[in-house]
């Protein structure tokens, strides 16, 4: 999506919002602007070959940098979300992007370790912000199509994930850190944007009539909480593994099969594409199909392919990575349109604590598998990683909400 269609005059009224109909240019400018925000992200993990030598770091260190980014960009979260399902601020969509735009701009004159540690935590700091009200907002505009409206803003971010790559190693790897100066025009281009969205949230008092909107929970309050406490467990065994792979995978390829960075960034962006599909797959079918259905198959559906890809040789790893990525993927956006299901009017503290719960592993889990891999080998790693989606059988155990949930 290059082009943003303007927001239609008539959504910006005072009128009472339809919470029925669908307002695609709103889904399509927080999903943009995810796909920017995830961009400026992949850019990180997209360069750390480099910065392993310019600073002669560890793969602990590595895990470190990530670990500082996935923290701050997942502890404040829930809190966010918390705080504006109480007190809706909209303008704290472009404030988001604010803090990144802060961020790249320190990474860009940073000469230390510990100034790429500041200036990731900047942009985990964004990223913070952004999420859980943009995911708000994507389905308190999406008429009722709450897993569509949740893949269509989270194959934002992962388009993003995957064009990082390319643009790092297009621009950043043969030019250098300086170059990271470019991608602050995506930043500026993000608060453009959702300045934009925020002031559409606020004439149409959108907030306000997908509150009322909400259905409640039939579920005793025990069954809620295991049902959440099943879904983090999930999150455990997707996330951890795609950490391994999104962040730890062109070592694996140069170590396994010596193929030279530039080879590994295009077997990434392979992966991170096929991420992308999947996502976008899983809601509307979570929508036709049931989430917990979606669920199952995408978790416990993606273990014989990562259990076979530590055996393969450099064709067929290619191929399972995108397999995986494609089924592994789907699974999102029908967990967190579960999770907000089962807690009706806590959007914000939903999303909130389910990208902040995936931020934090994917950072925790970075700087452990780095601290194995220097222990061992990045080949066995991907070995111990593998087992992770067999977790998936717990799905069972989730309730049913719906013939259509």
């Amino acid at each position: 999506m290059s082009k943003m269609e303007p927001i239609p005059d008539q959504s910006l009224t005072t009128k009472e919002f339809d919470t029925s109909k669908l307002v695609l240019p709103v889904v399509s400018a927080v999903a943009f602007v995810h796909l920017l925000n995830d961009l400026i992200q992949a850019v990180l993990p997209s360069i750390y070959p480099m910065l392993k030598t310019n600073y002669n770091l560890s793969f602990a260190q590595v895990g470190i940098i990530t670990l500082v980014f996935q923290m701050t960009a997942s502890i404040l979260q829930p809190a966010v979300g918390l705080y504006t399902d109480k007190h809706p601020k909209p303008y704290l969509l472009p404030m988001g992007m604010l803090f990144t735009l802060i961020g790249l701009i320190m990474l860009v004159f940073v000469d230390s370790y510990a100034g790429l540690l500041l200036a990731s935590a900047f942009v985990g700091l964004g990223s913070s912000t952004f999420h859980p009200e943009a995911s708000r907002v994507a389905r308190m505009a999406s008429g009722g199509r709450f897993g569509f409206a949740q893949s269509f803003f989270q194959v934002g971010g992962n388009s993003g994930s995957a064009l990082g790559p390319l643009l790092a190693a297009a621009i950043i790897i043969p030019r250098g850190q300086s170059s990271i100066g470019w991608f602050t025009a995506f930043a500026v281009l993000g608060i453009i944007v959702l300045f934009s969205v925020s002031r559409w949230v606020v004439r149409t008092h959108a907030h306000l009539a997908a509150k009322r909107a909400a259905n409640p929970n039939q579920l005793p309050l025990n069954k809620v909480i295991a049902a959440l406490a099943i879904l983090s467990l999930l999150i455990f065994s997707k996330f951890v593994y795609m950490t391994c792979l999104s962040n730890y995978y062109t070592f694996y390829l140069i170590e396994r099969f010596d193929q030279p960075v530039e080879n590994a960034q295009l077997f990434l962006f392979l992966f991170l594409a096929a991420v992308a599909v999947g996502t976008f797959a899983g809601g509307p079918l979570g929508d036709k199909i049931g989430r917990k259905l979606v669920i199952w198959v995408s978790i416990l559906g993606a273990a014989p392919f990562t259990l076979l890809l530590p055996y393969c040789n450099l064709f067929w790893t290619a191929v399972f990575s995108v397999i995986i990525g494609l089924i592994l993927s789907s699974a999102f956006s029908a967990i967190v349109v579960f999770a907000q299901e089962l807690v009706p009017g806590k959007v914000g503290l939903i999303s909130g604590l389910f990208f902040g719960l995936s931020f934090g592993l994917s950072g925790i889990s970075a700087a452990a598998l780095g601290g194995l891999a220097d222990a061992t080998d990045i080949v066995f790693v991907f070995h111990c990683c593998a087992y992770l989606p067999l977790l998936g059988i717990f799905t069972a155990l989730l309730p049913n909400l719906g013939s259509h949930k």
